[in-house]
């Protein structure tokens, strides 16, 4: 059967042939058909079968049956969540690829990135939106995402949204779409959570059930190693130097295991690189381009890259670390082996570990071939709770201790080794302060000449006999008093303070007004200037 039979466009099947397909996949084969017919679907199939071509390819045709006429805006019509950001850019560069030529405008929506680019793409236009759930959420309350238009709506890797806490996101998310779309639900994995979500997002679903929820691709060559965990370093560096392994995605369970991991191998002289939540967006994308590109042949990862990263020719997969869910076996080997290549996953297990190793086995339904190496197990007596906690808070303590060391340590040394004093550099002072601090001595000593010149007025004042008025009532002998008198002493003989302060005897007569004057003591009439002398306008 081939891609032709499925009544898919001729566009898209150039397209199609481009990247690389040749014949559809078991669910590909079911579910296209289904979602061009606008049924609901509940898409079950082992992971590296093509599920994201399953809902693309006909979700794509959808569009280009009815594109948007010149002039209308484009509005969100189709909306695809997934739980990780590296699947949703994934997604995104898929949609692109089997919609070259096509009038398709694809979005991708995620966090940990500045949200200004995505609200720019947004705005251009948008009819296909991939996003997770949280960033989505945070712009549909910004008010920069409507959903009224929505036709499809895609809900890929729902088991993992369930275990990622995106559930309650998912369903707010669902409430404000409208009331009649088309839903389409795939998953590796169909625990009862997210049976019981399938059934309230969709409407009389069709179910697609390729493979048991549980199968590996048959075409992964499995295998284990009982090796000690402080041997596995060892044994991980020498694997990797064997000729056949082209490229290799090791899986840690902890994200500070992982750069252990990376650290150690670089000891080794392997060339490697992390990839896990703690690491910026920019940083997970340039490690994945590093490893795509064949620049990186090692890639360390959490399982944050477990679900639906979808590398070429991938040679070899390392489970360095037992995953504590058994599902996450299934996903993780499945980076290999896509696409009917042939892959090898290599699991490490120390006597810790067997209790996960016995749930995996229960899970695939066989055990794994053992292989041995030059590092057996040689450990076997579990570790006791207890002291694993004891050990956990030894290291915390020596971590901080090394930190406070670290930040005790003096920055600088003198050719003796003794610490050298740091000096806090002298910032430049601004002009306005230091115009300011300029001029404060010379506005000291002004406003001091100002308060001695006060006192002595004051003392003057004070000294004075009170004035009599130059104008009105009591000004009648003024004339015949001197303009600035002293205190008169008890014997009745009035002081003048002269020139310069010297005090003389006062005039034996008192003052006569100059000839040809008239009166001081002659009161002056006021005029109203604005109604005359006598009061008329």
């Amino acid at each position: 059967m081939s891609f032709e039979t499925l009544n898919l466009m001729p566009a898209i099947l150039k397209n199609v042939r481009n990247a690389g397909y040749e014949t559809p996949t078991p669910i590909q084969k079911a579910t296209i058909p289904l979602v061009m017919s606008g049924r609901d679907v509940l898409g079950c199939a082992q992971t590296g079968t093509g599920k994201t071509a399953a809902f693309a390819l006909p979700m794509i045709q959808q569009m280009a049956k009815k594109p948007v006429r010149d002039g209308q805006p484009r509005t969100i019509r189709q909306l695809i969540l997934t739980p990780t950001r590296e699947l949703a850019m994934q997604i995104y560069e898929n949609f692109v690829l089997y919609g070259k030529n096509l009038p398709v405008c694809p979005c991708v929506i995620f966090g940990g990135v500045g949200q200004q680019g995505q609200v720019d793409a947004l705005h251009r236009g948008a009819d296909t939106v991939i996003a997770c759930p949280g960033r989505l959420w945070d712009l549909m309350n910004q008010g920069y995402v409507r959903l009224d238009f929505v036709e499809t709506f895609v809900l890929d890797e729902a088991d993992r949204m369930l275990d990622m806490g995106f559930i309650h996101d998912v369903r707010r998310i669902a409430a404000k779409l409208p009331q009649k779309h088309q839903t389409l639900l795939f998953s590796a994995t169909m625990p009862p959570e997210v049976e019981k979500l399938a059934m309230d997002l969709l409407h009389a679903p069709e179910t697609v059930k390729v493979d048991p929820v549980s199968s590996t691709v048959k075409r992964i060559d499995q295998c284990l190693y009982y090796v000690d965990k402080a041997n596995k370093k060892f044994l991980l560096a020498k694997l990797l130097r064997e000729p056949d392994v082209e490229n290799a995605l090791v899986f840690s369970r902890t994200k500070h295991g992982a750069d252990r991991i990376v650290r150690e191998l670089k000891r080794e002289g392997i060339d490697a690189c992390a990839i896990h939540g703690d690491k910026s967006q920019g940083q997970r994308q340039n490690a994945l381009a590093r490893f795509k590109s064949g620049e990186s042949k090692v890639l360390i990862a959490t399982d944050i890259a477990a679900r639906g990263i979808d590398i070429a020719g991938l040679s070899h997969v390392f489970n360095y670390d037992m995953p504590m869910e058994p599902e996450a076996y299934v996903h993780r080997i499945g980076r290999t082996g896509r696409a009917g290549r042939d892959g090898k996953a290599i699991s490490f297990c120390c006597i810790d570990e067997t209790k996960q190793l016995d749930q995996v086995e229960k899970l695939i339904g066989k055990r794994l071939p053992v292989r041995e190496s030059e590092w057996p197990m040689l450990v076997t007596t579990p570790t006791d709770p207890k002291e694993k906690e004891a050990a956990r808070q030894l290291a915390k303590a020596a971590r901080m201790a090394k930190l406070e060391r670290s930040a005790a340590l003096p920055k600088k040394v003198s050719a003796s080794g003794n610490a050298v004093p740091e000096h806090k550099a002298h910032r430049a002072m601004p002009a306005a302060k230091a115009k300011a601090a300029e001029t404060k001595p010379v506005k000291a000593a002004v406003r001091e000449k100002a308060a001695e010149s006060k006192q002595s007025r004051s003392a003057v004042r004070t000294a004075a006999p009170v004035q009599k008025p130059r104008f009105g009532p009591g000004a009648e002998n003024r004339a015949a008093e001197p303009m600035i008198r002293a205190s008169v002493p008890k014997g009745g003989q009035a002081i003048v303070i002269g020139k310069g302060g010297k005090v003389q005897p006062a005039a034996a007569k008192p003052a006569q007004s100059k000839p040809g004057r008239a009166p001081l003591a002659k009161p002056v009439q006021r005029v109203n200037r604005t109604r005359g002398r006598n009061g008329e306008r």
